[in-house]
């Protein structure tokens, strides 16, 4: 008996201990740079992926953004749902840096796609026909991307996929759960609404940039969170294909991406009966990061909320729906070996 304990006490020695990761306790985050090809015209396009890691806290200056992530920090081993996250037209994933972040330290890696011709440093494709259908080929890019790069796809589960969709990105998050769009209703929604100036930019009539493009699904997305989702064109017949669990968010008081055409039309359409939560007094900016001061003076309109509506409570919920909703649709947080980390 003492001879058997003694050779466990050398293996226990030897062999890192496995448990249920605890990663809101101890875990950082990390970032890594990723670049592949448009699939709409082969020129490179980017995105950044957060992930787990658990080396000492950073804060990374990008842009006008203060992320707290560190470039090319060890990602602690194991292997992580993958979690994709689509921006609102002319904007940026960064907005939304601290659910990205938040979620990697739950256990998650969040890859953020910069759409191009359609960021905030590039408008060319706003309006177009392939921006529409272009954005959800995107994400399909940045997946398989992932799932080939040498420094993530090792921790990365490929059958455990969701997409966060942002304003327009909810609309490019429903075409690739497999909603079609249904142009037609955009038309009469601005003839309706000719105020909406947002989605009726175009007077309701899309520019037929290509004409060799279709709504393309992907069947590797498993869940969705939408927050303030784009989606006019969609009706219950052009919903019926999305079978795959919702997390959907609304502000009450959004004035850019109307609610009851939107985001309450949504709810009572999509097949599958949403997780369905509204924002009190909320508008469509409230799912933005909360600001900087410095940011703040650059940027009131999309800094300030309505009285009564405080940010970072708004965000500490989300953040928690969100790591709460995919560990359920996706897979718990994942296992890993406490002893080790690597890249």
């Amino acid at each position: 008996m003492m001879r058997l304990c003694a050779v466990l006490a050398l293996l226990l020695a030897y062999c890192p201990l496995v448990v249920q990761a605890e990663p809101q306790a101890h875990w950082s985050v990390g970032f890594h740079r990723l670049s592949f090809l448009d699939p709409l015209d082969d020129q490179p396009m980017r995105a950044i992926a957060f992930y787990p890691s658990a080396q000492a806290e950073g804060l990374t200056k990008m842009g006008n953004y203060e992320v707290e992530a560190t470039e090319d920090a060890k990602i602690v081993t194991g292997r992580y749902p993958l979690l994709m996250l689509s921006h609102g037209n002319t904007g940026t994933p960064l907005a939304l840096h601290d659910l990205a972040t938040s979620l990697a330290r739950k256990g998650f890696v969040v890859v953020a796609v910069i759409h191009p011709g359609d960021n905030y440093k590039d408008h060319s494709r706003l309006g177009t026909l392939s921006n529409l259908y272009g954005r959800p080929m995107q994400i399909s890019a940045a997946i398989s991307a992932t799932l080939a790069d040498g420094d993530l796809s090792p921790y990365v589960h490929d059958d455990q996929v969701g997409v966060i969709g942002y304003s327009a990105g909810g609309e490019t998050a429903l075409i690739l759960a497999g909603a079609e769009p249904d142009l037609d209703r955009l038309r009469r929604y601005c003839q309706e609404r000719p105020e909406d100036h947002d989605a009726c930019t175009t007077k309701g009539e899309l520019i037929a940039d290509r004409d060799d493009l279709v709504p393309v699904s992907d069947s590797r997305v498993r869940a969705l969170l939408l927050m303030a989702p784009l989606s006019l064109m969609f009706g219950r017949q052009t919903l019926a294909d999305v079978h795959v669990p919702v997390l959907l968010y609304s502000g009450e008081n959004d004035s850019l991406v109307f609610p009851d055409m939107n985001a309450d039309a949504l709810a009572r359409k999509l097949p599958m009966e949403p997780e369905f939560k509204v924002i009190p007094g909320a508008g469509h900016f409230v799912f933005m990061a909360p600001c900087t001061d410095e940011q703040m003076t650059a940027m009131p309109g999309l800094c300030t909320d309505a009285e009564g509506v405080d940010r970072e409570d708004v965000h500490r919920d989300l953040i928690y729906e969100a790591g709460r909703f995919f560990s359920k649709t996706l897979g718990s947080v994942p296992v890993r070996k406490t002893a080790s980390t690597s890249q």
